[in-house]
C-alpha cells in the first residue's frame, strides 16, 4: 500500500504564503510525476502544478509566477511554495504521484492524497 500525507495548509491574509508538503509513504519502487491538484466549493478539480522526476514543471496559468513546486526524490516528497496569495486561490488541495509499487511483481498507478485546506482571506 501507498501513503500521500499532505500537510501546511491553513488560514492566511490575502498576498501572504503557505508552503505545502506531500509526502509518499509505503512499499515504493519508485515515482514519476508528482503534482497538485485543487478543488474550490462548487467547482471542478484543477491542476496546479505538476513536476517529473527529473524537475520539468508545468503551472496552470492562473499560479505561474506565484507558486514553484519541487520535490525531494531521496524522501519521495513534493511541496508548493505558494506566494502573493488571493482569496481565489481558496480550495483544498492534493497531491498526486504516479507510483510504481511492489517487490519482484511491479504494476503502477496513480495515488492521491486526502487534501489539506487552504483558506486565504480578503
Amino acid at each position: 500500500q501507498v501513503q500521500l500525507v499532505e500537510s501546511g495548509g491553513g488560514l492566511v491574509q490575502a498576498g501572504g504564503s503557505l508552503r505545502l508538503s506531500c509526502a509518499a509513504s509505503g512499499s515504493i519502487f519508485s515515482i514519476g510525476d508528482m503534482g497538485w491538484y485543487r478543488q474550490a466549493p462548487g467547482k471542478q478539480r484543477e491542476l496546479v502544478a505538476t513536476i517529473t522526476r527529473v524537475g520539468n514543471t508545468n503551472y496552470a496559468g492562473s499560479v505561474k509566477g506565484r507558486f514553484t513546486i519541487s520535490r525531494d526524490n531521496a524522501n519521495n516528497t513534493v511541496y508548493l511554495q505558494m506566494n502573493s496569495l488571493k482569496p481565489d486561490d481558496t480550495a483544498v488541495y492534493y497531491c498526486n504521484a504516479y507510483v510504481t509499487v511492489g517487490v519482484g511483481s511491479r504494476w503502477s498507478r496513480v495515488y492521491w492524497g486526502q487534501g489539506t485546506q487552504v483558506t486565504v482571506s480578503s
